[in-house]
């Protein structure tokens, strides 16, 4: 199965293929690229990193090998290679053209478990030239991942590599998918009360992932007289002779039987990595009880989990779809796997480990869920059971668990050069890992994914907003409500090529003619005629003021969440917003926080947009409402008060309010891993940290900074945002009563998503 998700087949095909053009041109081709990780700065540093420097390691690692671990890269680098042979959905496409493909699992492998990926597409479909290519690279990679190349040649490149290299060999296609397979198989049994070796399994697909699930199964108890392999061709049966190879004549049985509708009766587990639509629904009646339906096949599995629901409610049933519980995900294993058998020097990837990691899988599934895992699945915390039988992809969770499993198996089977000393301690790093990763938003996704929210746009007719209401709708993570002029949307949706359509797919508030106009006056008098406002300024604004019009509707409950600012001053829009919504019982004065996701981890900035000069009582209570938000991403927050003094070494109005903000967060919330006031570099080094406070309540990095005016946290922001080339998500209005915020006009579509996508999880969780 694919370890990217998918959500079945769409009518929007031409839509996502002009945006995943563009996402791959811009703003640089393609996905990857190299990055120094010292400094070369200066003449020192060139003679450092080149000659005559350079010849000292050489020359160590000449005299022992292994210290290539210590001074190259090599013990954290991995090469994707693939001839482009069997390139999922779309077969034999050749190596040129699976190079994005391969730049892509580069990317996850970064992302889920910070191993650095070269991509190499080679020129080769013979297994003799294979072998020889992918063996000769030995010395620059500590592993080799093997993707999309076409079965049967795959078995016999793997085997043929694991012979002659001393570094682990892994091709995803078989094992990836056999291990999230056999969680899901030995959970699955589990609950309906039967063992793996007393099972009947029936397969549909006889390739290489088919093949790896059932030899894996058989490592862990299944029989073979107690499996019936099927394919294109029908049963694999003993003397069959088209479509045969050595690998799954293993399977071959002795029967009469020919086809899946026969063979399928009495079966406790159906295992499809096939087509779409081959499990027919009759043929589910004729399954033992509690039967467990793998139905794989992407994007339309062997049958739709609806379908077979209706004839066997009893079934448990996983797909590799997302839109469904039970995603069987590559990446819920493969960057871990590869993360545990790196670290520990692994020289091959044994069934040991491969077994570490399904145990690793179902046990999780079996855990109960923290608090901060429980961000991952959404608003509901999932319990082990038919619709959850193994974890999410984006599980927090995995990396921890099945890395040290996969580390303890390898030095269990000798094969681990570099075993783990202290677990403790690899846990710890592993941890630090998961919260710096820049996934942060894929739990809010998840979260606002299916809710039905209402999330209602004052800029309506701007493209951008009209961009992003078509992904939202798309990915089904609003309900987008616009205003503006109908007849104006409708034209650029027109002239945008844009496929939604305005009382169609989404609302539309006319603010030129809404039969709820008086209605909306009287709320918005109600709220502001004691402030300024009389009544013919009231029915001007509620007629002009988009920003107005949004939040009348969010406080009249018909809508639960406001994006607006893409027009006008911030300031002006946080009157309305204030003025209209209110803030949160207990809450003076509105904050505002921005997120920056790099590719060295994410940092949240307070305030960047509305407070000019807080005081003291102000700073501690942003930092509140800023660690408050921060924890809805599933991230436990460590503030920094940052000033231009370090710990009372000069002493100024500035700084003496940021030490008394901190007396007052240790009062108010003692519980907040907060201190200050710091420099800039102690707040993101702790070693620095140590040296001038080794006392500091705060340990590590700090993820939250908090600055003593506007000024600094808007500059800082925008030079760490420019020279990192780092995504900004926000800025986050904190303390209003309900959800909603300002965006800045240099805004672009994506993070209008990024934004709506937060304002309708905060909608959910708020319980609104």
């Amino acid at each position: 199965m694919s370890e990217t998700e998918s959500g079945g087949e769409r009518s929007t095909t031409g839509d996502l293929d002009e945006q995943a053009l563009f996402y791959h041109r811009y703003p640089k081709h393609g996905k990857l690229a190299i990055q120094a990780t010292k400094p070369l700065g200066n003449q020192r540093d060139l003679a450092l990193a080149y000659s005559p420097g350079v010849a000292a390691p050489c020359r160590e690692i000449e005299r022992d090998p292994s210290l290539a671990a210590v001074y190259t890269s090599r013990a954290n680098l991995v090469a994707v290679v693939s001839n482009g042979t069997a390139v999922l959905g779309l077969g034999d496409i050749g190596p040129l053209a699976s190079k994005p493909v391969m730049e892509g699992k580069a990317v996850l492998f970064k992302k889920f478990a910070d191993i650095d990926v070269f991509d190499i597409e080679i020129d080769a479909r013979e297994i003799d030239h294979i072998c020889d290519v992918v063996a000769a690279l030995e010395p620059t990679f500590g592993g080799i991942n093997l993707e999309d190349i076409k079965s049967p040649e795959c078995f016999e490149v793997e085997a043929r590599l694991r012979e002659r290299m001393a570094i682990p060999v892994f091709h995803d296609d078989q094992h990836g998918t056999a291990i999230i397979v056999a969680a899901a198989i030995r959970n699955g049994l589990m609950l309906a009360g039967k063992k793996l070796e007393d099972a009947r399994i029936v397969t549909s697909g006889a390739g290489a992932a088919g093949i790896a699930c059932l030899n894996l199964l058989v490592e862990l108890g299944a029989k073979r007289e107690n499996i019936t392999c099927t394919d294109i061709e029908g049963v694999v049966y003993e003397g069959r002779e088209k479509r045969m190879d050595r690998w799954m004549a293993v399977y071959a049985k002795k029967t009469d039987k020919r086809t899946l509708e026969e063979v399928i009766e009495g079966a406790d587990v159906f295992l499809g990595l096939s087509a779409g639509g081959v499990l027919k629904p009759d043929y589910l009646k004729a399954m033992a009880a509690k039967p467990m339906i793998m139905a794989l096949a992407n994007p339309t599995p062997e049958i739709m989990p609806d379908l077979a629901r209706e004839v066997r409610p009893d079934a448990m049933i996983c797909t590799g779809r997302s839109d469904f519980p039970n995603q069987v995900n590559n990446v819920l294993c493969f960057p871990y796997i590869f993360r545990g058998a790196l670290d520990c020097g692994a020289t091959a990837i044994t069934e040991g480990m491969k077994t570490a990691a399904v145990d690793a899988i179902a046990s999780l599934a079996r855990e109960e869920v923290s608090e901060v895992a429980a961000k991952a699945y959404g608003s509901e915390t999932p319990v082990f059971g038919a619709d959850y039988l193994i974890p999410a992809p984006f599980d927090p969770r995995l990396i921890l668990k099945i890395a040290p499993a996969v580390a303890k198996a390898a030095e269990a089977d000798g094969v681990a050069t570099r075993p783990i000393v202290d677990m403790p301690a690899y846990i710890d790093r592993l941890n630090r890992f998961v919260f710096r990763s820049g996934l942060i938003m894929k739990p809010i996704f998840r979260i606002a994914r299916d809710s039905g929210k209402r999330v209602i746009f004052s800029d309506g007719e701007d493209e951008r907003v009209l961009r992003a209401a078509q992904v939202l709708l798309e990915e089904k993570l609003c309900a987008p409500i616009l205003i503006g002029r109908p007849s104006v949307i409708a034209s650029r949706l027109e002239r945008h090529g844009l496929r939604i359509r305005p009382g169609e797919d989404f609302e539309v508030v006319n603010p030129e003619d809404d039969p709820r106009y008086r209605d909306y006056v009287d709320h918005y008098f109600a709220k502001v005629g004691r402030k300024g406002v009389n009544p013919d300024s009231a029915r001007t604004i509620v007629r002009t003021n988009t920003t107005v019009i949004g939040a009348i509707a969010v406080s009249r409950g018909e809508a639960d969440a406001l994006i607006c600012g893409l027009e006008g001053r911030f300031p002006h829009h946080v009157r309305d917003i204030s003025q209209v919504l209110g803030a949160v019982e207990g809450v003076r004065k509105f904050a505002a926080m921005s997120i920056l996701i790099s590719q060295t981890g994410t940092k949240f900035f307070v305030d960047t947009y509305v407070q000019r000069d807080p005081s003291a009582e102000e700073l501690a209570e942003m930092t509140m409402l800023a660690a408050a938000e921060i924890r809805r991403f599933g991230i436990d927050p460590k503030g920094a008060l940052v000033s231009h003094s370090n710990f009372g070494s000069d002493d100024t109005a500035s700084t003496r309010k940021m030490r008394e903000a901190v007396a007052i967060l240790r009062r108010l919330a003692p519980d907040t891993e907060v201190d200050g006031e710091m420099h800039g570099d102690a707040a993101l080094s702790e070693a620095t940290r140590q040296r001038i406070m080794p006392d500091s309540i705060l340990k590590g990095e700090a993820n939250l900074l908090i600055f003593p005016s506007l000024d600094a946290a808007n500059i800082t922001l925008n030079v760490v945002k420019t020279m990192t080339d780092s995504l900004h998500v926000g800025p986050i209005l904190l303390g209003a009563a309900s959800p909603a915020h300002v965006l800045t006009p240099s805004v672009t579509s994506r993070g209008i998503v990024n934004m709506a996508a937060i304002a309708t999880a905060e909608a959910v969780q708020r319980g609104g």
